[in-house]
């Protein structure tokens, strides 16, 4: 795999070190550049184009939110190819964690991350899967159900092909999720387990995992969060 071109993001000096200490041990890392705050932060991105960059929600003059809207809006602009954000911040709060995923951040984790992890989650970014701290996934898959809004049937079916990435979508075209599969995805939307499906669907635990290996594999996705939040974030459940 290439190398994983990275920007960082931090005002905090002391915690800036340590991760251009801890990236620049990594392999298969490449830490381009990083700024102290916000303008500097996305000039930088702006002129270097890293594949991920590295932000933090507590920048002094143009908060981690607001920059990574602007990121985002700025390739959207230009046309240019994706640049992906990754939050890296001390706060769990259910509203900064909506707000980011809102302004378009690809993955949310917590500063007190392994750097194994840490570099588990740039690889997952770099590939195009969401990575969401443990410690808030719950968190976003609950709210983010409980904020959508309910839209008629036929704007529903616009909104889903609208939304959903393009290889995922000539995916689903290819080898689209049957009926009971759809079932099972909005069961984990709601965080039921195996066992908790298999009683619901009056269906074996085997096929409860054969139909799960099938839909992580159809939503290009590794695990049941990830599926959960393609699921909702592409509108496949609303």
């Amino acid at each position: 795999m290439s190398e994983i071109r990275i920007t960082l993001i931090e005002d905090h000096d002391l915690t800036r070190l340590g991760l251009r200490a801890a990236l620049k041990r990594q392999e298969g890392i490449d830490l381009i550049g990083e700024a102290a705050n916000g303008i500097q932060g996305l000039e930088l991105v702006e002129t270097t184009r890293p594949d991920i960059a590295i932000v933090d929600i507590g920048l002094p003059d143009m908060d981690g939110i607001e920059l990574t809207r602007k990121i985002k809006q700025f390739q959207t602009v230009r046309g240019e190819s994706d640049v992906k954000v990754l939050i890296l911040t001390m706060h769990d709060r259910e509203d900064l964690v909506l707000a980011a995923f809102a302004a378009g951040a690809d993955s949310y984790c917590m500063k007190d991350i392994s750097t194994d992890r840490l570099v588990k989650a740039l690889q997952e970014t770099y590939e195009g899967h969401s990575w969401i701290d443990p410690a808030i996934a719950t968190i976003v898959l609950r709210q983010v159900r409980l904020h959508a809004q309910p839209e008629p049937v036929e704007k529903t079916k616009t909104v889903e092909i609208e939304a959903l990435e393009p290889e995922l979508e000539q995916a689903l075209q290819e080898s689209p999720l049957t009926e009971r599969e759809m079932e099972i995805l909005e069961l984990i939307v709601q965080g039921s387990s195996n066992v908790a499906i298999a009683e619901r669907l009056f269906i074996s635990m085997g096929t409860v995992k054969t139909h799960v290996r099938n839909i992580l594999n159809k939503l290009c996705v590794d695990d049941r969060t990830q599926a959960a939040v393609v699921a909702l974030r592409s509108g496949l459940v609303s």
